[in-house]
C-alpha cells in the first residue's frame, strides 16, 4: 500500500489527468456550511460567521487526501449584501492545491415569507506537482511525470439559493474558467451542485433537518442524503441576539452517498456562539474498508450587535440557515 497511491497518480497522468482535478474538496461537514461550492450562502443576516474544517482521508494510505478549508463572511444590510472570503488546501499524494477565493452574494427578500441570494466566487487555483514524489518501480519509465512544476489560474464560482421559514434550495456551478478547457492537470474541472434541504426549528426542544444533494463531477454523477437532529433548551436570560428562544446544544446526523460511504456526524454548543463538530466517514468500497476518514469542524459567529446587520431578514421569527 505504500506506493500504490503514488503510482496509481502517476498513471492516471497518463491515461486520464482529469483524475487529478477531477472533483472539489469532500467535506461531510459541507451541510453546515455551502460556501466552499455555493458564494450565495453567505448571506446571512444575523451574524459575522468564521468557520473552519479539516478532513483527512483514508487514514493509512500513503499520500490519501488531506484537506482543509477558512472561510468567513459578514452581511451589510445597507446594501443588502454579504462579503466574505475563503481558502481552501488541498493534498493528494504529489499535489498541493491552493484555492483563495473572494465572494459576493446580493439578497433579496419579502419579509419572513422568503428570501433569494445570488452568489459569486473569484480568486485563483494554484497547483503544485511534485513528481519526484512518484514511488515508481521503473524509473526509467518515460510515460511517468517525474518533474516539479506549478500553476495559478484565475477562478470563478457562481450560485442560487432560496429559502423560507422550512426550506433550502440551491444550484451552483465551480471553476467556470474550466469550461472547454484541456489542461485538466492545472485547472480542476468544472462541477454542478444541487440540492434541497428541509429545516424545522419550530419544537421547543429538538430541530432536524433532511436535504439531499446531487454532484455533477464531469465523469460521474454523485448523489447523497443527510439527516440531522439537534437537541434544545430554552436559556436561563435572554442577554445576547442570538439568544432569542430555545438554543441547540447537541447535533447528530448521518449522511449517506452513492459513491458507497456512510458518514456519521455529531457536533456540540460550547457557547451560544461556538460549535465544534466531528464526522467519521466510512468506505463500503473493500479495498478502502480498512481506511476510516476523519473530519473536525470549528464554527464562531459574532452577534449582529457587533457586526452590521439589525434585522433578521424582516421578521425576529425568521432563521436565515
Amino acid at each position: 500500500m505504500k506506493r500504490s497511491f503514488h503510482i496509481y497518480i502517476a498513471l492516471s497522468l497518463i491515461s486520464c489527468a482529469d483524475i487529478f482535478a477531477q472533483a472539489d474538496i469532500s467535506m461531510a461537514t459541507h451541510w453546515n456550511n455551502r460556501a466552499n461550492y455555493n458564494p450565495a450562502s453567505i448571506a446571512r443576516t444575523d451574524y459575522l460567521f468564521i468557520y473552519f474544517n479539516t478532513r483527512k482521508q483514508w487514514m493509512g494510505v500513503n499520500g490519501a487526501p488531506t484537506v482543509f478549508n477558512i472561510q468567513s463572511s459578514e452581511y451589510f444590510n445597507d446594501i443588502s449584501s454579504a462579503i466574505g472570503v475563503h481558502l481552501v488546501g488541498d493534498y493528494i499524494g504529489a499535489s498541493q492545491v491552493y484555492n483563495p477565493m473572494f465572494t459576493y452574494a446580493y439578497r433579496i427578500a419579502k419579509k419572513d415569507r422568503w428570501a433569494m441570494a445570488m452568489g459569486l466566487s473569484a480568486g485563483v487555483f494554484a497547483r503544485t506537482v511534485n513528481g519526484s514524489l512518484f514511488e515508481a518501480d521503473n524509473t526509467n519509465d518515460p510515460s511517468i511525470f517525474f518533474n516539479y512544476e506549478n500553476k495559478t489560474k484565475p477562478d470563478l464560482n457562481v450560485g442560487f439559493e432560496f429559502q423560507n421559514l422550512h426550506f433550502i434550495y440551491g444550484f451552483s456551478s465551480t471553476h467556470l474558467f474550466s469550461i472547454g478547457k484541456s489542461d485538466s492537470l492545472f485547472l480542476n474541472t468544472n462541477h454542478q451542485y444541487g440540492y434541497a434541504i428541509y429545516k424545522n426549528d419550530d419544537p421547543q426542544t429538538f430541530s432536524y433537518s433532511a436535504g439531499i444533494q446531487i454532484v455533477n463531477r464531469k465523469d460521474f454523477i454523485d448523489a447523497e442524503a443527510n439527516f440531522s437532529f439537534r437537541l434544545k433548551h430554552l436559556p436561563k436570560t435572554i442577554n445576547g441576539p442570538l439568544l432569542k428562544g430555545p438554543q441547540e446544544v447537541l447535533d447528530i446526523g448521518i449522511t449517506c452517498r452513492t459513491s458507497r460511504q456512510i458518514t456519521l456526524l455529531c457536533g456540540i454548543m460550547v457557547t451560544p456562539y461556538l460549535r465544534i463538530g466531528y464526522a467519521y466517514d466510512q468506505s463500503l468500497l473493500t479495498r478502502l474498508r480498512n481506511n476510516e476518514t476523519h473530519e473536525i469542524m470549528i464554527e464562531y459567529r459574532i452577534p449582529a450587535r457587533a457586526a452590521s446587520a439589525t434585522v433578521r431578514c424582516g421578521s425576529k421569527e425568521f432563521w436565515y440557515h
